[in-house]
């Protein structure tokens, strides 16, 4: 697969089951350990806030959100490795974060792996910040990985408009 040409128009739409082989195609792609097809069908089951991101027509990328009383949780984001670099991880995660204060959160959570440098650096510049650590929390081919827990606060760091 080659970069997007200039003149397409992507576009966010809500996930929709038959989806769900495309998404997994990118979830394998971009992770080494990716989520099981059942898990996707079982958010959107459950009525999760499901996202993905289409260019020229297919997929390459998705959100998953779960809401709770006051707060949100980023499940999983991936773009795939092919369409990295253009905007595509923002604009869902930008997605995920207006859906949540639409739908009432002050606070969004999410885990990131530390060695994920490129989406350590997205979720900081989105302003995100580190909260805690869970030990152990990703699977490695070497055994397991910590994860980085961070926060975004609707209330604080929310653009002008969105408070």
């Amino acid at each position: 697969m080659t970069a997007a040409p200039v003149d397409f128009l992507p576009v966010i739409r809500p996930m929709r089951r038959r989806d769900v082989p495309s998404v997994h195609g990118v979830e394998a792609n971009a992770y080494g350990f990716p989520w099981a097809q059942n898990i996707f069908r079982d958010c959107l089951r459950m009525g999760y806030e499901c996202w993905v991101q289409l260019a020229t027509d297919r997929i390459v990328g998705h959100v998953v959100l779960a809401m709770g009383p006051g707060e949100a949780h980023v499940l999983n984001l991936a773009v795939h490795p092919d369409w990295h670099g253009q905007g595509f991880g923002r604009a869902l995660l930008e997605q995920a974060l207006e859906r949540a204060e639409q739908l009432g959160a002050e606070s969004v959570f999410l885990e990131v792996r530390p060695s994920n440098a490129p989406a350590v650096r997205l979720y900081k510049s989105a302003g995100f910040r580190r909260v805690g650590r869970r030990p152990g929390y990703y699977r490695t081919d070497n055994g397991r990985e910590d994860a980085l827990v961070m926060r975004y606060d609707l209330r604080e760091v929310a653009p002008v408009g969105r408070r």
